[in-house]
């Protein structure tokens, strides 16, 4: 992997990473969809069915094998939250690229999206809450931190590679 982007879900993670992905020409992996090729259920089925310590379970070994993998690495929301998770992206080299949203935004892009099982599972107050319990967890895991809210997709992944293109990057990769 070249980079991983971490963040919230509907922070932009899945858009960015396939749009970086194409500009870089390596290939861009959502770990999300990886799991769901491993498992061959949805999220959903699989939260509803086995539970999120099951999915936890499915994640933790799929990300580490995505991490073998050349490309960029779209991670899910919850992903660095487990210290187990946690752990294997702060050991990695692979640069862990925070995405960040306000609350606006993110209940503006994730509310009503039947696809995200945390969503239906909640509130607007406790999907808030979620969401602020988890950002001191990202920001331990973040090597840069890029606020999303008033950029473009584009203007992000200009962001990024002008970061990764840094000297002091290069040699932190060596």
């Amino acid at each position: 992997m070249q980079a991983i982007l971490i963040g919230f879900m509907g922070s932009g993670k899945t858009t960015v990473g396939q749009l970086l992905a194409a500009q870089t020409g390596t290939a861009h992996a959502d770990l999300d969809d990886l799991i769901v090729s491993s498992a061959g259920q949805a999220i959903t089925t699989i939260f509803a069915e086995k539970g999120e310590g099951y999915f936890r379970q499915l994640e933790q070994q799929t990300l580490r094998a995505a991490l073998q993998q050349p490309g960029i690495l779209s991670t899910g929301g919850g992903t660095p939250t487990i210290a187990a998770n946690a752990a294997i992206l702060t050991a990695s080299a692979v640069p862990v690229i925070l995405l960040d949203a306000s609350d606006e935004t993110t209940l503006q892009r994730v509310m009503g999206d039947a696809n995200r099982p945390l969503v239906n599972n909640l509130d607007t107050g406790a999907l808030l809450s979620l969401k602020h319990r988890r950002e001191p967890l990202y920001e331990a895991a973040a090597d840069l931190v890029i606020s999303t809210d008033t950029l473009t997709p584009q203007q992000i992944v200009t962001t990024i590679q002008d970061w990764l293109a840094k000297p002091a990057q290069q040699a932190a990769q060596a």
